[in-house]
């Protein structure tokens, strides 16, 4: 069964931007989109192990700071003829603002 994991407030992440934060003993990087929306991905790329959080975000797209390879948040699908993917995992938000993230036990 998964494990529904407490990660932060989205208060700790500006709009457009991504973090990284713990999680069930992994690193999760999340992103607080310009719209509102939290989405939660593997917190590196397959590529190069470049770090996702710090890559760019518009709409539900990250793209990775190091090679430009860019991924789908709500699928985790490589873009733009990428054959690789990302984990990625169900985020939501709680009335108190706290991200809440569904982890794989």
């Amino acid at each position: 069964m998964p494990d529904r994991v407490f990660v932060g407030k989205l208060t700790q992440i500006p709009k457009g931007e991504g973090r990284v934060f713990a999680a069930a003993g992994r690193q999760v990087a999340v992103f607080h989109t310009h719209s509102g929306e939290v989405f939660a991905a593997q917190a590196t790329c397959p590529h190069r192990q470049g770090p996702l959080a710090d890559g760019l975000t518009g709409g539900t797209t990250i793209v990775c700071p190091l090679h430009d390879r860019a991924y789908d948040l709500r699928t985790g699908l490589g873009l733009n003829g990428e054959s690789t993917s990302i984990e990625v995992y169900p985020a939501s938000l709680d009335a108190s603002g706290k991200i809440w993230l569904t982890l794989p036990s």
